[in-house]
């Protein structure tokens, strides 16, 4: 079993996040759940989506306390929140942002991961930039998707279309394929460092 736990704030679309991954494994004849939790109720409180994906029927109903990946959609939530609870150093990590893991005071932390397993991405600029709203969801699982390999880009977009209405379906494509793109060449780039 995958384990995903999405971090954000209310407002943020964590939810919809979580609920469109479960989709794209659907699509896949995989096995899936989304369900939130939340903190205080009001705008902006922290909020955390949690997504499992199998190839067995799913029996569990409980938070992920162990995730295999997290996603933080709000970057302001590092310090704030114990957001890496439970992930081992063999897990996924993928931040919405434009600065760097030294910028964000993580460079330490993540040290002890593969660095093919820790990404930053500009989420809600690419979104800003598609959509002209600042939703960064298809653009996380779309990074999601080029990171870990758990569902197909094709997937990811079968379940945007599902989800949205035209023009927001196509705009949100478009994201999400331009996430996916520089993901997978941060991930050759690595490689190649790696390499020399």
């Amino acid at each position: 079993m995958f384990q995903v736990r999405i971090h954000g704030r209310g407002g943020q679309g964590v939810v919809t996040t979580a609920e469109l991954l479960s989709v794209a494994a659907f699509a896949e004849g995989r096995h899936a759940q989304a369900f939130p939790t939340f903190g205080s109720e009001r705008t902006g409180a922290p909020v955390v989506g949690f997504c499992r994906i199998d190839d067995q029927p799913i029996r569990t109903h409980e938070p992920v306390d162990r995730p295999d990946a997290v996603i933080i959609q709000d970057a302001t939530l590092v310090h704030q929140v114990d957001l890496f609870e439970g992930l081992a150093t063999d897990g996924y990590l993928l931040v919405n942002t434009s600065y760097g893991l030294a910028e964000l005071g993580l460079d330490a932390f993540v040290r002890r991961f593969d660095p093919d397993r820790v990404m930053t991405i500009p989420a809600t600029e690419l979104a800003l930039m598609h959509l002209g709203r600042p939703l960064p969801g298809a653009v996380l699982l779309a990074a999601f998707a080029a990171l870990t390999g758990q569902v197909h880009l094709s997937s990811v977009l079968e379940a945007i279309k599902e989800r949205f209405a035209e023009p927001v379906a196509t705009n949100n494509v478009a994201a999400a394929e331009d996430a996916y793109d520089r993901v997978r060449a941060q991930i050759k780039e690595t490689a190649r460092a790696q390499a020399d």
